[in-house]
């Protein structure tokens, strides 16, 4: 099984938004360094506990600081860009590092009201996803009315990050998937993954449907090691919940130290249970039942946590559990 990462560049307290695309960097590196395929990066914009707003910019500086691995984008927002643009900038990134260029794309708007204005993206905007996709498809090609530069020397691998209808979508333009979130605890995901290889048409750029698994994995040497580490991204998102803010990850140690409602510890508990979080055993044993439900080829773990230490030797230790 392949094993890949995703990293949101996820700010912490104490350090400034810059320092959190250096540690993205720094991951990069060692994860390059530890065999992992690839090293995606995400695209949010004006939230406060994510500095990555520019998938195009931070994989330049990605690129320049590995020689190997695969880099890609998990994902550009499609409805945020024209698509000759987001076909320009990744053509310009393969040509600088060929051949490790990824490009996956999503249609998930603004976290707020006052981004998707911000954004240009009113609530009544018609839905015109597919049609971008197979328009920046064509852009990459070199086939659209217009020719992207720099000219495509190859074909930049394109990847929809895929819940709901975008299954269906991925399998008529006859393009990979990328799963993840709520619809892995879906009790109808295999049927849903079963109509997307039922109803894939075969591409130049994938023969065959190909599913990758996205979620959150956190190795320690035990279940209550990893939970401590998951405490952060899971305290951020419950209070993101009572707030409206999605925020820097915390120490734990502060975490704990702050007043807890029954609501929180609920919404924490919730959250520490959606991901592949534990020892060794308990996380090969999540990673073996979520690849016999989808039938994957691939997992892209997205764990963050604010020791980056222990960030590190959780990278290293589910690419050992994965390769043994």
């Amino acid at each position: 099984m392949r094993l890949s990462l995703l990293d949101r560049s996820r700010t912490r307290t104490g350090y400034s938004d810059a320092a959190s695309l250096s540690h993205t960097i720094e991951r990069a590196v060692s994860a390059e360094r530890l065999g992992y395929h690839r090293f995606w990066v995400a695209e949010h914009h004006a939230v406060p506990g994510i500095a990555s707003a520019s998938p195009p910019v931070l994989l330049g500086a990605l690129g320049a600081h590995t020689s190997t691995i695969r880099i890609g984008s998990g994902g550009v927002m499609l409805p945020h860009h024209q698509p000759l643009v987001v076909a320009e900038q990744f053509l310009m990134l393969d040509a600088l590092y060929p051949d490790r260029v990824d490009l996956g794309v999503g249609r998930t708007l603004g976290f707020t009201a006052p981004v998707r204005r911000a954004l240009r993206h009113g609530s009544d905007a018609p839905d015109t996803f597919p049609a971008d996709i197979a328009e920046l498809r064509d852009h990459l090609d070199g086939t659209a009315a217009v020719t992207a530069r720099p000219a495509a020397a190859r074909a930049v691998p394109l990847y929809v990050l895929a819940t709901g209808r975008g299954l269906a979508v991925a399998a008529g333009l006859g393009l990979p998937v990328v799963v993840g979130g709520p619809v892995l605890r879906s009790p109808s995901l295999p049927d849903a993954l079963a109509a997307y290889r039922k109803e894939f048409r075969p591409s130049p750029r994938a023969p065959e449907p190909s599913v990758t698994v996205s979620l959150d994995v956190l190795v320690a040497d035990t279940d209550a090691e990893a939970r401590e580490l998951a405490l952060p991204e899971a305290w951020a998102m419950a209070r993101s919940r009572q707030t409206g803010e999605f925020g820097p990850l915390e120490p734990v140690e502060a975490i704990r130290a702050q007043p807890w409602t029954q609501q929180l510890r609920d919404r924490v508990e919730a959250h520490l249970a959606q991901g592949a979080v534990g020892s060794p055993a308990t996380v090969r044993d999540h990673l073996d039942r979520l690849a016999e439900v989808t039938g994957t080829g691939e997992i892209m773990a997205f764990s963050s946590t604010y020791d980056r230490d222990a960030q590190a030797a959780s990278d290293a230790a589910l690419r050992d559990l994965v390769r043994g």
